[in-house]
């Protein structure tokens, strides 16, 4: 007698592994490598303290991951995932109703908001206004009846809150003020951010398109976004290395340099469509690689 062969079926709405997903956790190397980054030059210009870097984590981690859940129910309630290329989301593949989606972003925030009151009474008052630019910024990325991530605007959202808000608010956050280093070492970590965005904005340019959604993409066409991602990584190591004529050790960031082959590889030879995903992933490895890398060049 043969055992019954069951057949593979989609989690259910709800269920721990359907929330991780819609979570993007693959992507969370744009979060944690500039904070690495702003965390190596705290340590370069005094000391690091244990406490202020997990509060920090919760901080920036509840406003990625919300805004990745709001992100998820307002261009679900639009129809712009209706016809995904790329991992499903919650609400365009109705593995969660657009009510439930928002609330995991609102509690996410709220988590956010608390640790952003916590750090304006014990590290400086300055977290009033940053927290508030981190709330707004990010639900009007795709939310509220005008949003810019649907006008062109998301690469220079991007570029600031994961490159120059993220790697400087780290610092920031340590030594009580932000130094030029922080500013300096925030632009390569926008630049690889703004790449990561590229690909999976190059791999939706028909959809987003067709659904209204207006990207650097969709203006530029697919060749010149396909060149527009390498600029974006050829300029992050740039930068990078400017920062070694002042942190020699800076010049680490080329042992990142063979994980960039890959997704420049796979980028410019013409890919389209899910077979730029990997594309997708092999950049969160560059970003965490060249992270980690600068990370350490700096602190020393």
């Amino acid at each position: 007698m043969t055992a019954p062969v069951t057949a593979h079926r989609r989690p259910a709405p709800g269920t721990v592994r359907t929330w991780v997903r819609g979570a993007r956790l693959k992507t969370l190397p744009v979060t944690l490598a500039p904070i690495a980054v702003g965390t190596g030059v705290a340590h370069s210009l005094g000391q690091v303290l244990w406490w202020r870097t997990a509060l920090t984590l919760l901080f920036m981690l509840g406003f990625v991951i919300g805004t990745n859940y709001f992100n998820d129910y307002s261009d679900g309630i639009r129809g712009t995932d209706d016809e995904r290329l790329g991992p499903t989301r919650l609400v365009g593949s109705g593995q969660a109703t657009p009510r439930q989606v928002l609330r995991a972003g609102m509690l996410l925030y709220a988590v956010a908001i608390v640790t952003g009151a916590v750090m304006a009474v014990t590290v400086s008052w300055w977290m009033i206004p940053l927290t508030a630019y981190c709330g707004l910024a990010g639900w009007f990325y795709t939310g509220g009846p005008r949003p810019y991530g649907y006008r062109a605007l998301g690469d220079l959202s991007i570029f600031l809150f994961h490159g120059v808000v993220m790697v400087s608010a780290t610092t920031g956050i340590q030594l009580g003020h932000v130094p030029p280093l922080a500013l300096g070492a925030s632009v390569p970590m926008g630049l690889l951010s703004c790449a990561l965005l590229t690909t999976n904005n190059l791999r939706d340019i028909r959809t987003d398109a067709a659904a209204g959604k207006i990207t650097v993409a969709v203006l530029l066409g697919e060749r010149r976004t396909r060149v527009y991602y390498a600029l974006c990584v050829a300029a992050a190591f740039a930068s990078a290395l400017l920062l070694s004529t002042a942190r020699p050790w800076a010049a680490l960031v080329i042992a990142a340099v063979p994980s960039a082959v890959f997704p420049l590889r796979r980028v410019l030879s013409g890919a389209r469509g899910s077979d730029l995903i990997p594309a997708l992933e092999h950049t969160c490895v560059l970003l965490l690689a060249f992270g980690a890398v600068l990370a350490i060049g700096l602190s020393r």
